[in-house]
């Protein structure tokens, strides 16, 4: 139960990791087959990912 008084605390980084797991949901609802490595590569964004820490 959330405290009184409004002082909601934000995890960023798993608010991002919950975000993530939804794109993957959504991408294999509309997918025919199981997703490949190469297509959850993709929804996750893993090859920009790499190339923004390489810079």
């Amino acid at each position: 139960m959330a405290p009184v008084g409004g002082t909601a605390v934000q995890d960023h980084v798993a608010l991002a990791e919950i975000e993530l797991c939804g794109e993957l949901i959504i991408a294999a609802s509309a997918a025919r087959e199981r997703l490949s490595l190469e297509s959850i590569d993709e929804v996750l964004k893993v090859a920009e990912e790499r190339e923004s820490a390489r810079r």
